[in-house]
């Protein structure tokens, strides 16, 4: 028994949806109580895999969404959207681009409050500051710059969503 076995042990037990949800209230406030589940080696070994699929994301191979891209007038501006549509199993990339096929599994992984796909679009919006001077001269990121990196991210999240889902799904 090793220090790595323990914390995969752990790593799997902070994942288990039963936990999540017995202890939701709990993890907000305090340090998580790790219960004792039988069969040990099982969940180290889940829990060595989520690791493993959660620290290596970006080396996973894309998910093949399908990217649908509108043909566009030189007049026509492209505007960012970064939008989920869950329901429909897209998200909106821009008023050009979207990407269609998302799993439903993918939306079921969380990150806190949002899923990992969720939160990777929340954070590559564009925001401008709401003080003038620094919007005049700090404001310089723009999407349109980073929007291939971040459909590849995207298409990679979903993999690991969909992957992590399936290793949770064997859980008791």
């Amino acid at each position: 028994l090793t220090k790595e076995d323990i914390f995969h042990y752990v790593y799997a037990v902070l994942h288990h949806p039963a936990y999540r949800a017995k202890y939701e209230i709990n993890l907000k406030r305090e340090f998580p109580r790790i219960q004792f589940y039988e069969d040990f080696w099982k969940w180290a070994e889940w829990g060595k895999r989520l690791m493993e699929l959660h620290l290596g994301y970006e080396t996973v191979a894309a998910y093949p969404l399908e990217r649908e891209t509108l043909k566009v007038s030189e007049t026509f501006r492209v505007s960012p959207r970064l939008i989920a549509r869950k329901e429909q199993g897209l998200i909106e990339i821009d008023t050009q681009t979207t990407l269609r096929g998302v799993p439903a599994a993918a939306w079921e992984y969380r990150l806190g409050t949002y899923s990992a796909l969720e939160w990777v679009l929340e954070r590559y919006k564009e925001k401008k500051p709401k003080d003038p001077t620094i919007a005049e001269k700090f404001n310089i990121y723009r999407f349109a710059e980073y929007k291939e990196q971040v459909i590849e991210l995207l298409m990679k999240v979903t993999t690991v969503s969909v992957e992590t889902m399936k290793i949770i799904g064997e859980m008791p």
